[in-house]
């Protein structure tokens, strides 16, 4: 029988920003993609919004793989079941030194955003280290059953918590809605908004202009 053991080393991962951040700045966006994108991509839905307004960073999921059995196509994912509460610290520190080197002295409105399963990342990283964001926008994902409104209480009586997703997503059935609903008004109680889209489980570029505003 194996014995799993640890080891504990240093490594660099990459992360990708657009547009400057300047006194103009009005929002800074801490963006988390989904399973199978990488955040040089994922941060083009973002290019449409307000260039001197908006600051956008997106974290790099560090597990890479192959998309295709032609080899070309690389995704990223953030967690599996394997291991997760040690690979879900190991990126929450990875995040934060992103967040460190991004944004230092004062912050204009923070607005943090998950993307399908980058929702357990977003979710988690405000809840673990009590990121004060003005909005918190959960989109098409899964809100990790962990949590409890306890997590949240620290936030500030104007943030705002959005739970967006498409009315014609294929991996959000009747009974998944009634789930991330519930567990969304436990949480976050009356701050919680939901907003459902005319689409199918993709980035809603058009909520996106509305939230920056």
């Amino acid at each position: 029988m194996s014995t799993q053991k640890e080891a504990t080393y240093t490594t660099i991962n990459t992360y990708h920003t657009i547009n400057e951040l300047t006194p103009k700045t009005k929002n800074i966006w801490m963006v988390f993609h989904g399973m199978g994108y990488l955040s040089k991509y994922f941060i083009n839905y973002f290019s449409e919004l307000d260039k001197e307004e908006n600051y956008v960073i997106a974290p790099q999921a560090p597990s890479k793989y192959y998309q295709d059995k032609a080899f070309k196509h690389v995704g990223a994912s953030w967690l599996t079941r394997e291991n997760t509460e040690l690979e879900t610290k190991n990126i929450l520190n990875y995040v934060d030194t992103v967040f460190e080197k991004e944004v230092s002295g004062a912050i204009p409105n923070l607005i943090v955003l998950g993307y399908s399963q980058g929702v357990s990342i977003a979710t988690r990283w405000v809840a673990s280290r009590k990121i004060q964001c003005d909005k918190l926008v959960l989109h098409s994902g899964g809100i990790p059953n962990e949590l409890q409104p306890q997590d949240f209480e620290f936030l500030k009586p104007t943030a705002q918590v959005i739970y967006l997703y498409g009315n014609k997503d294929q991996f959000i059935t009747e009974a998944r809605k009634t789930e991330e609903h519930l567990k969304g008004f436990k949480l976050f109680q009356d701050r919680l908004n939901i907003e459902v889209f005319d689409g199918v489980h993709e980035v809603n570029k058009t909520a996106l202009l509305t939230i920056s505003k």
